[in-house]
């Protein structure tokens, strides 16, 4: 049965209803689709090379720290005191992060951590003749400090 066309005119057309259900259907599709990219990408994109220059940076940082111990120790007097300053970076991409300087089972080393990742650097050999120990973070100046009388 068909409605006669004087009675409903608003009937006759009914391509513009149609598109605009396809136009609203591909829109859904599309922002579905766009929120699980961007709640998948940060994981998968993003938290790798940021974990990676990371690593590297605590690399750099370790080998910092440990040939400034090392240089102030080839100085250091039989008797007597000796102090140096030296800075690292406040935050690595943008995490804090600590050093401190271990005894383990293959000598003192110098580890760099955070919440995620940690890396060892070797002290060259200090442990055999000086005691080294202590610990930072990367926030504002730090301290070597050498005695020869040791710490208490």
């Amino acid at each position: 049965m068909s409605i006669p066309p004087d009675e409903f005119p608003l009937f006759h057309d009914v391509e513009g209803v149609s598109s605009m259900q396809e136009y609203i259907l591909i829109s859904s599709i599309l922002m579905i689709l766009m929120v699980i990219t961007v709640l998948t990408l940060t994981n998968s994109v993003i938290l790798p090379p940021i974990d990676r220059l990371t690593e590297y940076s605590f690399i750099d940082i370790g080998n910092g720290v440990s040939t400034r111990m090392v240089d102030l120790y080839v100085i250091a007097p039989k008797e007597g005191n000796i102090s140096t300053f030296y800075d690292i970076p406040d935050d690595v991409a943008g995490k804090e992060y600590f050093v401190s300087i271990e005894l383990t089972g293959s000598g003192d080393q110098v580890s760099i951590f955070n919440d995620k990742i940690r890396r060892n650097i070797s002290l060259s050999g200090i442990s055999s003749t000086y005691k080294a120990g202590g610990q930072t973070t990367g926030h504002g100046m730090n301290k070597i400090t050498y005695r020869s009388e040791a710490f208490p």
